[in-house]
């Protein structure tokens, strides 16, 4: 059985304890080396097998996939954050049903939650945005045309940028162009969760900046939205006078 894990945002205690129990009797690990906090590592059993996909191609991951369920041998695929947000663990599990290999999948906490810890900020207020879109610039990897930041922006939603830290004056330019004006509150969060975690702070129109002068060049979320601002209203669910099934309504 192959096991992918999401490995959580970065604090190793923030791993599920489905996956840390799974990562403790797992014969075998291949963790994403570039991304996952080394700590995790210590949970494994001594004797355990452990391979840095940073270091391999998709073949030569399934190829140690393949070996270890011949011997009957348990793996753990360990993904950053969850894996369904960015962790091409589609083009794996398509390779592991060819085979005819048995997976199952672990979620975990991503870093857009850890980011939103990280700001103490609720992305979904009332009368400010309902809508969370995560997405991430084109770069080496192209993004569909129909979902270019322009696009995405019109809609003045709270915005969670992967991948991207590296792109941040054309970012700016290009969330303006779509409809968030220059002094929409925005705010950096560097490897959020993890020892060394940073929050900055700033505007759409700052954020190349503001990177710059905290030495942020990667691994890092773009938070943008009228969230990060101080006006909201209450929630429905908790007034006097809203009605629900637990709760009936106070006359005022």
């Amino acid at each position: 059985m192959i096991h992918f894990v999401g490995a959580g945002s970065g604090a190793a205690d923030l791993i599920t304890l489905r996956g840390k129990s799974l990562l403790e009797t797992a014969d075998v690990v291949i963790y994403a080396g570039s991304l996952v906090n080394p700590e995790l590592l210590r949970y494994a059993r001594n004797g355990c097998e452990i391979y840095n996909s940073a270091k391999m191609t998709l073949d030569e991951v399934i190829d140690v996939m393949e070996k270890a369920d011949k011997s009957g041998l348990a793996t753990v695929r360990l993904h950053t954050g969850d894996p369904s947000i960015y962790g091409a663990i589609r083009e794996q599990m398509d390779r592991l049903d060819a085979l005819d290999i048995a997976y199952d999948v672990c979620p975990g906490v991503s870093s857009f939650c850890g980011a939103a810890a990280a700001l103490k900020a609720e992305y979904t207020l009332p009368d400010v945005s309902q809508t969370v879109i995560l997405t991430r610039m084109a770069g080496r990897t192209p993004v569909p045309e129909s979902e270019s930041i322009e696009s995405l922006s019109a809609h003045n939603a709270t915005m969670v940028i992967f991948l991207s830290a590296g792109m941040l004056t054309e970012l700016s330019e290009r969330l303006i162009n779509g409809g968030y004006s220059s002094d929409t509150p925005a705010a950096i969060v560097y490897k959020a969760t993890w020892n060394d975690e940073k929050v900055c702070r700033c505007t759409v129109s700052t954020l190349a900046q503001t990177a710059k002068e905290n030495g942020i060049t990667k691994t890092a979320l773009i938070t943008v939205g009228h969230f990060l601002g101080d006006v909201h209203s209450l929630s429905k669910l908790y007034s006097p006078d809203f009605e629900t099934e637990f709760r009936k309504a106070k006359e005022q």
